[in-house]
Order: structure tokens, then sequence, then C-alpha cells
């Protein structure tokens, strides 16, 4: 139950990055566009290629800080969990919990289905998550985050 909650908890994390992030509008967080949106962006003067920059470096540190910092203390000092199993185990439940949130609620609903992150001239670039990079982001969640679980797993029992 408590892995739930922490997987639940680091979602909400990326919705409150999100939420801040897009706050003066979504042009805050056109890091997360492809980049014929981003180039359109910076061709229409709503931001600069040093401003996007400053941008993924910010929302790159929010998400991964915690990812690689606290899931792994909440595992093992919270949680309790010992040996590379169990802390795998752990830790993949709660980066697959916030990975599918942030398939199916940030990318899906409120990417794909509402106004909240439409960009006003790049309408004709829409869908802002094409297929092919939607299947790049499922393999990355499916796959990456388990491995990431593993990576820190092993590197906590070699710290152990």
């Amino acid at each position: 139950m408590l892995v739930v909650l922490e997987g639940l908890m680091m979602a909400f994390w990326l919705l409150l990055i999100c939420v801040v992030g897009i706050a003066d509008g979504p042009v805050g967080l056109v890091v997360f566009y492809e980049q014929d949106v981003k180039d359109r962006v910076v061709e229409l003067g709503l931001t600069t290629p040093e401003m996007i920059k400053k941008a993924t470096l910010i929302s790159s540190l929010a998400i991964f800080i915690p990812m690689i910092t606290v899931v792994p203390v909440l595992v093992c000092c919270f949680n309790g969990a010992k040996g590379f199993m169990e802390v795998f185990l752990q830790m993949t439940c709660i980066y697959l919990i916030s990975g599918l949130f942030d398939r199916l609620f940030i990318d899906e609903f409120w990417v794909g289905h509402t106004k909240a992150w439409e960009i006003p001239g790049t309408e004709d670039l829409k869908p802002y998550i094409p297929k092919e990079t939607r299947i790049k982001k499922w393999v990355g969640t499916i796959v990456g985050m388990p491995l990431l679980a593993a990576i820190i797993a092993g590197l906590v029992q070699l710290i152990k």
C-alpha cells in the first residue's frame, strides 16, 4: 500500500511541475514539445533558444533529482526494503505508477484533449505528441523505468 501512495506522490510531483511550468502559458514547458513546435515558438518570438535550454535544465532537474534520490530513500529507509529484488520491485512500482499517470493523464488527456497546452500559432502542428513519440514514451516508461530501478537498486546494494 505504501508503494502505491508513493507512486501517486511522484505522479502528483510531476503534475505540480507541469502546473507550475505552464502557469504563465504552455510556452513555459515548450521543452516537452516536438522540435517543430519549439522552432515555431522561437520563430513567433514567444521564447528564445536560451530560455528553452534553461527550462530544459530546470524541468529535468525537478523531475529526475527526486526520482533518483527521494524514491530510493523512501523505499530503503521508510519502507525498509532490503536486498536487490525488494528495492527493485518497489522502485519499479513507484516509477510505473508515475509513468502511467504521465502517459495516460498528462499526455493523452491533458495535452491531447484540452486547450491547456495549446500554443497560439502552432495549432497546425498538432497533435503535439505524434504517434511515433507516443510509442517512444510508452517504451521509455515500460522498459526505461524498470531499468532505472534496476540500476539504482544495484547501486544501493553496492553502498550497503
